[in-house]
């Protein structure tokens, strides 16, 4: 079967001496590996640039089926993200953001509004010109809409409890269920409030930030379990202050 598709590149992995597997979240089919041919030639050099991580290209996809792996053809870039890959800021979060999808995003199944809003987000991280500091923060929470982990905000009152495994605030702690204390929920109606264009008003510092991310991080390996350990959020805590 040959599809012609859209996909964003979540993360590159050595398969053999001539060969890469390449992890793709797709337009039309989710998540999907490929085989890309390495090489040393600058023709494959250039092809293998097109393969970093958050790269969105367009391809054709040859699958068959009782196979994991399709290979692909007439590859193209999609978006150029000259600033993702030249701004170590920008970098770092691109690592982060495709460290967690890679964790997160398993269906092979069409999810176009999903699709839309990573696209989406690597377009407003390559063009902002202003500062990143929040923008990780910001996607974490964004994403639990889409893949439906969201905190139910309508739920909070000051002085409640969030009940992480139900995702709600509770007026007092719930008895074999993971919670945040009063002091730490209060952060989620916050964050409910930021958005990519509004992001550079929030003012945190690197504490307040490295606690958001952990209690996120929390919160989706309640409602994931093979999100596991991830290697880039070490890498965002020392670089925003």
């Amino acid at each position: 079967m040959q599809e012609k598709l859209e996909g964003i590149v979540l993360n590159v992995i050595k398969y053999n001496e001539k060969h890469n597997i390449a992890r793709i979240y797709t337009d039309k089919m989710g998540m999907l590996s490929f085989l890309v041919r390495q090489g040393s030639t600058h023709a494959a050099r250039m092809r293998n640039a097109m393969f970093m991580p958050l790269s969105v290209i367009g391809f054709e996809g040859r699958l068959q089926s009782g196979r994991d792996l399709g290979t692909l053809h007439d590859v193209r870039r999609v978006l150029s993200l000259q600033s993702i890959y030249s701004n170590p800021m920008k970098n770092a979060i691109a690592m982060f953001l495709s460290e967690l999808l890679s964790h997160t995003i398993h269906e092979q199944e069409q999810n176009m509004v999903l699709y839309s809003y990573l696209k989406s987000c690597i377009s407003r991280l390559e063009d902002n010109k202003g500062s990143v500091a929040n923008f990780h923060i910001c996607f974490l929470y964004r994403l639990g809409q889409f893949i439906g982990i969201q905190p139910d905000i309508e739920s909070y009152r000051e002085g409640y409890w969030f009940n992480m495994n139900d995702g709600v605030f509770t007026s007092s702690p719930s008895a074999g269920m993971k919670t945040l204390t009063p002091a730490q929920a209060q952060v989620l109606p916050l964050l409910s409030r930021m958005t990519f264009d509004n992001m550079h008003l929030f003012k945190f510092n690197r504490e307040q930030r490295n606690e958001m991310i952990d209690v996120m991080l929390s919160y989706y390996r309640i409602h994931n379990s093979t999100l596991g350990t991830l290697r880039s959020p070490d890498v965002l805590k020392q670089l925003f202050i």
